[in-house]
């Protein structure tokens, strides 16, 4: 209840600041590990609230939605929703759901509108990865002080509560600390974020996941790709490799061998049943799908597949729409980091640039055995990089702006020390200072 009053003052003083604790009780759910009223109190509902009271009563400007095909595509999507919502083969389950999957949209116009600088961007890389970070690193270290005995498990109750969903999430915000870890200047942060990073990877281990030990082959995978200090980094993944080997119990290693024996598993069965089932009801039923839970009415469980949850429930074209956004996303980070390849002053774009599409390729392979296509995390790092393509395209026309070779002087401008390209610079840094 303290962060919860604490995150309201904040807000009222700064809006965006409540756009930050919205994403603390998001992530971190501060009370779900407390006790009494508080544990069933509307938390994040109030402070929903109390931002968008801040944000009217401060009568500040907000930014435009950014020019982005991500912002259009995004609502059509949502209101694609509605109409499989409309035609949905479990109605009853449907609509709670869509109010549900709405709530979660609904904050994003707030990130969009007021997270409108460079510098708010990265507190809000920061609070996301941090929340999830600090759960993770709690996580890792109950996993060694047992000898990985045991699962570790999200917050009771929330999207990423169970295990599974709480190692993929571990592993998605990993690049998210590797980005801030890069743009901190504090060698004390600098340190505990590198201290924390294979405390959340014990962590991802100990959840038994067999989908969060694919996904981590691919993040450990990216992370050596990207990383300047590779000489560093080999050995001591190696290392680590070495004492996990030693470390992790037999049981693990009896669980990861199922993904070469799946047809012997029965639980890897029952997925591609259900997967089975998923698509062969989009075949028939290519525009609407099923609507929202829709298995309940089409297969015998949970899709355990974004991707088949997309289609099996919001047929071909949710489908495709869910689809262009996570996969165009990563287009769109790559080529943005192509654009400042050559530019050492916009170096920070392609930090931002790799290190979101490393998370969303994390979402990517983890989510083909989750169903978690409502994911707020997902959509968070979606928008995030959008809004890291706004201010990139931003500076980078500043920077070729600035790059210009000056007008030619006339011989009056000489007279009078009148230069065109010097009063242009002077401009623009006094424009870049006043945002």
């Amino acid at each position: 209840m303290i962060i919860l009053a604490a995150s309201i003052v904040a807000a009222f003083r700064r809006p965006w600041l409540g756009v930050l604790g919205l994403a603390v009780f998001t992530y971190l759910n501060p009370h779900r590990y407390a006790w009494g009223f508080a544990t069933s109190f509307p938390v994040y509902l109030i402070l929903f609230l109390a931002v968008v009271a801040a944000f009217v009563a401060s009568g500040m400007k907000r930014q435009p939605l950014p020019k982005d095909w991500r912002i259009p595509t995004f609502f059509i999507l949502w209101f694609y929703f509605f109409l499989t919502t409309l035609d949905s083969a479990s109605p009853y389950a449907a609509w709670p759901k869509l109010i549900d999957t709405s709530k979660v949209y609904v904050p994003f116009l707030l990130m969009l509108w007021l997270i409108d600088t460079r510098e708010k961007l990265f507190w809000l890389i920061a609070t996301v990865g941090g929340s999830l970070g600090l759960l993770a690193v709690k996580g890792g270290i109950f996993a060694i002080a047992t000898g990985f005995s045991y699962r570790t498990w999200g917050p009771e109750g929330t999207q990423f509560g169970g295990n599974n969903e709480f190692a993929l999430a571990t592993l998605i915000i990993l690049p998210l600390l590797v980005l801030v870890m890069r743009e901190v200047k504090d060698l004390r942060a600098k340190y505990a974020l590198m201290a924390a990073m294979p405390l959340c990877i014990a962590s991802a281990i100990s959840s038994n996941s067999r989908g969060a030990f694919l996904t981590l082959g691919v993040v450990i995978t990216m992370l050596l790709w990207h990383s300047k200090r590779k000489w560093m980094v080999v050995p001591v993944i190696f290392l680590g490799g070495v004492v996990a080997l030693q470390s992790l119990p037999d049981q693990w290693f009896d669980r990861m061998k199922t993904i070469e024996t799946y047809e012997e598993d029965q639980s890897a069965m029952g997925r591609i049943r259900v997967w089975t089932d998923g698509i062969n009801y989009a075949l028939k039923n290519p525009l609407t799908g099923a609507g929202f839970d829709g298995w309940r009415y089409v297969t015998e469980r949970d899709w355990h597949s974004a991707y088949v949850e997309a289609l099996a429930e919001h047929g071909f074209p949710g489908f495709l729409l869910w689809l262009s956004l996570l996969y165009g996303s990563i287009f769109s980070l790559t080529n943005l980091a192509r654009k400042v390849k050559n530019i050492p002053e916009l170096a920070w774009v392609r930090n931002y640039s790799y290190m979101l599409r490393m998370a969303l390729m994390a979402y990517a392979v983890g989510s083909l055995f989750l169903g978690l296509t409502y994911w707020s995390l997902l959509y968070h790092i979606i928008f995030m990089a959008v809004l890291t393509r706004k201010f990139a395209l931003e500076e980078l026309a500043e920077y070729e702006a600035g790059r210009q070779p000056p007008t030619r002087l006339t011989e009056n401008s000489r007279n009078v020390g009148y230069d065109p390209g010097l009063v242009r610079n002077r401009s623009m840094v006094k424009k870049s200072m006043t945002n």
